[in-house]
């Protein structure tokens, strides 16, 4: 039950009336994703709530089954087992609720039933991205956390039937469902798994567009749905920008430290660990990082923009009749 589905190597984990734990309280609501949609910041806001908890850890994916590559970068690991799970919840006082976001729920075919089986009364919060601009985000953040090696946008979505047959991956790659960059846009067959799991007042269906338009209406929706007190102030967050890579040397440089590739590599990561503790190496690379390795993304390429759009289209109208909204309208793609 990896990211993508069914993978080489996945672990599935049955939960549900016969997990045993009928007196551990288990999560009353998810944010499911997409990545790159203001679920980090949602889970930031949501977190300042005394009615609401949520864990330090961000995207447990336990119903993923997939280890992003944050974990490895930091030396952790996420909960495997379900007791694992439902202790990142311990904290919690009885009158709150519990609560998690892992982005990569949508992805999955089978997050929806194993969230359904856990706590058939759990609700769930969606946020959706136009997909052009979506694919433009995503693609940068896995070329900056190394998941992808394909630079160029549409060069990568060109390798998706190779990367199925296992041909053209990243070196570093963790998990190859997440460069299928067609399947993070199939957004109504997505959402229709929640509805064949949930009843449709459990489902939050929201658009990025109102979140960015209007944070604090957006919010107080939330809350509303999670049926808490709204009028609890909540500072606004912004998090996780796209960021593209500045230098390409210093990036390869600086992942062959991280994730040693060779001789060379691993004496540089043995000295510098015989130098730093982890926190100060951490804060450095962070600085570094920051300063000239990264930068904010270029505009993107017209063309590029015209041909995703005119691809996507079609899930644009599936999306608009099935939330009967107008999304082509909203979305620009009224003129493709």
């Amino acid at each position: 039950m990896r990211g993508d589905g069914a993978a080489p190597g996945a672990v599935h984990r049955p939960v549900g009336a016969g997990h045993g734990l009928s007196r551990t309280r288990v999560p009353d609501f998810f944010i499911v994703g997409q990545p790159k949609s203001g679920t980090t910041a949602l889970y930031e806001m949501l977190r300042q709530h005394p009615q609401i908890f949520m864990p330090d850890t961000k995207e447990p994916n336990f119903f993923s089954t997939v280890l992003p590559m944050r974990y490895r970068r930091q030396g952790g690991t996420p909960p495997l087992t379900l007791e694992e799970y439902l202790a990142l919840f311990e904290d919690a006082t009885p009158t709150q609720q519990l609560g998690e976001a892992s982005v990569l729920y949508l992805l999955s075919p089978t997050a929806a039933s194993s969230i359904a089986a856990l706590n058939p009364a759990a609700r769930i919060i969606a946020i959706f991205r136009e997909p052009a601009s979506f694919l433009l985000s995503w693609h940068l953040e896995l070329v900056r956390s190394a998941e992808e090696s394909e630079r160029d946008l549409r060069k990568a979505i060109a390798l998706e039937t190779a990367r199925l047959r296992g041909r053209h991956l990243p070196r570093g790659a963790h998990d190859p469902g997440q460069l299928r960059y067609s399947e993070h846009v199939r957004y109504t067959e997505q959402l229709r798994r929640y509805h064949a799991a949930f009843p449709r007042e459990q489902v939050l269906t929201l658009i990025y567009d109102d979140y960015r338009s209007d944070n604090e209406a957006t919010v107080r929706r939330v809350l509303d749905f999670l049926e808490v007190d709204r009028s609890v102030p909540l500072a606004s967050t912004e998090a996780n920008p796209a960021l593209a890579v500045r230098s390409p040397l210093l990036f390869d440089a600086m992942q062959g430290v991280s994730v040693p590739r060779g001789p060379f590599s691993r004496a540089v990561k043995a000295a510098v660990h015989a130098v730093l503790s982890q926190p100060m190496r951490r804060r450095v690379v962070e600085s570094l990082k920051s300063r000239l390795v990264y930068s904010p993304p270029p505009p993107p390429n017209d063309d590029l923009m015209v041909e995703l759009r005119a691809w996507l289209k079609p899930e644009v109208e599936r999306l608009s009749e099935y939330l009967d909204r107008d999304l082509v309208r909203l979305w620009g793609y009224d003129g493709v």
